[in-house]
């Protein structure tokens, strides 16, 4: 007779699990409460602790540490007969184990320390740990996504699994204890640590798919995921239709969706190229959401990505097929009719992202050499309140409006950043430069380039000027409002060439470097 081990606390789809394993002649091991659930549903199961001979003990610390059933997990079929026989140890075929839901406490803002250790799983895992490692006989299943591969196999296999399948679940077993252990050390390591951060941090992630290659087409790359995502994202979109996403089209559909997500009071556009917005706009519509971001950098909209706040309509859709060759296109829904739509250029990716909250408290990440460097995600948003005026010239109300708008993108441009904004829309960007006047120069050129504007125009700067200059020049192309942190030491400097310009000036006393 064939032995399957049965031990649960999250017992989703279990109890049709464990009947169609009896009924392949399977004989049922199980613990207290999933052994009472079974035979509540007219399971034949047998009591771990009968099985042993030894109780459950010390309110259910100590159930399944046993040789005999470890023995029956560890046991080498052929090699460890004569041990077996000699103990009484009988071979297990199959174990279906989750564990204690320690990552769930945890997250609860009440989670005391006492709480949380309690939750540590120990048995559950070093079951887990000696069957996978026994995977050349023994079937492991630690999710119940996993059951019906199972019970297929079991009906086409004789009662058996193959090979290829244990080794797979052996691999998944033993990834499940490692980010149960690490979910634990990093919690462990932030207790009495002076900072949120634990003397040792371990990150892992599931891989979504691989890639054609990465950044450039001679390097490998592969999408991988957390585990729990606290929001839709990047991560959890959906692909509806086009060729599949490269490890540039990822990594600025990220830049879009996550700056796009910051408008929550109208239909918002963010067109992305090379992980910076080049033109964002926010209006009663998302057509003119639309058209105002793609006029706001015709030339650098080609080939970009593209994103919304709300869902894609047919209209919107239209005129951009009709107007511009885009790479992606994300938004939380795709209306069938502007599905169709795009359907059209088959090459075309559109992703859907669902519905977009505002931005959720996360640890960002960075890569360097020998290392990562860690940090809170920057999701400060300011609101009028926030600001202090340190100009004579007070801002207008669609001065405090832009500003906000402007202050909101720049957070997503590449340092040193500069944004100037009109009517809830980019008129000029300036990134990634080593000087912010060349940053604001070429907001400038980039508006000349498309014919736009920029008189009566609100400037962002994501940190504080160190001199003057970039006021002044900001003042000869007609800019009337200046958002930034300040805290520079020639702030002095700096008002009073906002107040001889006759220009609005207002600190955040925050910045929004972008590396």
């Amino acid at each position: 007779m064939r032995r399957a081990i049965i031990s649960v606390f999250d017992k989703t789809g279990i109890v049709e699990f464990a009947k169609t394993l009896q009924q392949h002649n399977f004989e049922i091991l199980s613990t207290s409460s999933t052994a009472k659930l079974l035979r509540n549903h007219g399971v034949n199961v047998i009591n771990i602790a009968d099985y042993t001979g030894h109780p459950e003990i010390m309110q259910g610390r100590l159930k399944t540490l046993h040789p005999k059933i470890h023995g029956g997990l560890l046991g080498r079929r052929g090699i460890d007969d004569a041990v077996m026989r000699e103990f009484d140890i009988l071979p297990i075929d199959i174990v279906v184990i989750n564990l204690y839901p320690f990552a769930a406490t945890i997250s609860k803002a009440d989670c005391e320390l006492a709480n949380a250790i309690e939750n540590i799983d120990i048995g559950g895992p070093t079951m887990i740990r000696a069957a996978a490692k026994n995977y050349d006989t023994v079937s492991i299943v630690v999710d119940s996504n996993d059951y019906a591969l199972i019970l297929k196999e079991l009906a086409s296999n004789g009662g058996e699994t193959t090979l290829a399948t244990r080794f797979s679940l052996a691999q998944k077993a033993f990834a499940h204890t490692a980010n149960y252990d690490i979910s634990i050390a990093n919690y462990l390591g932030c207790i009495n640590s002076e900072t949120k951060f634990p003397a040792n941090f371990s990150l892992q992630l599931d891989k979504k798919h691989d890639l054609r290659y990465g950044e450039n087409s001679h390097q490998q790359g592969a999408f991988y995921i957390e585990k729990q995502q606290a929001e839709n994202c990047i991560s959890t979109a959906e692909q509806l239709q086009g060729k599949a996403l490269s490890y540039n089209n990822i990594a600025d559909a990220d830049a879009a969706l996550e700056c796009v997500r910051q408008f929550t009071e109208q239909a918002a556009c963010v067109i992305v190229k090379h992980t910076n917005p080049c033109g964002v706009a926010e209006s009663k519509t998302q057509f003119i959401a639309y058209e105002k971001a793609f006029a706001a950098d015709k030339t650098s909209a080609f080939g970009g990505i593209i994103a919304f706040n709300t869902p894609l309509e047919a209209t919107t859709a239209q005129q951009i097929v009709r107007q511009q060759f885009v790479e992606v296109i994300i938004a939380p829904e795709i209306t069938p009719e502007a599905l169709t739509i795009t359907a059209k250029k088959k090459n075309l990716r559109v992703l859907r992202c669902g519905q977009l909250t505002s931005p959720q408290a996360a640890v960002d990440f960075k890569r360097v050499t020998g290392g990562m460097l860690l940090q809170d995600k920057d999701i400060m948003l300011l609101g009028i309140a926030d600001l202090e005026i340190v100009s004579h010239k007070q801002p207008s109300d669609n001065e405090f409006t832009d500003l906000l708008f402007a202050w909101k993108v720049c957070q997503f441009v590449k340092s040193n950043a500069i944004v100037y904004a009109k009517d809830k829309m980019t008129i000029g960007i300036g990134a990634g430069q080593m000087s912010r006047v060349m940053s604001a120069k070429i907001a400038a050129m980039k508006a000349a380039a498309e014919g736009l504007q920029v008189t009566g125009s609100v400037m962002a700067s994501d940190a504080f000027f160190p001199f003057r200059d970039s006021i002044d020049t900001a003042a000869k192309i007609g800019i009337t409002a200046v958002i930034q942190p300040g805290g520079s030491i020639h702030d002095k400097e700096v008002i009073a060439a906002a107040d001889a310009a006759n220009m609005s000036l207002v600190f955040t006393h925050v910045r929004h470097l972008r590396h």
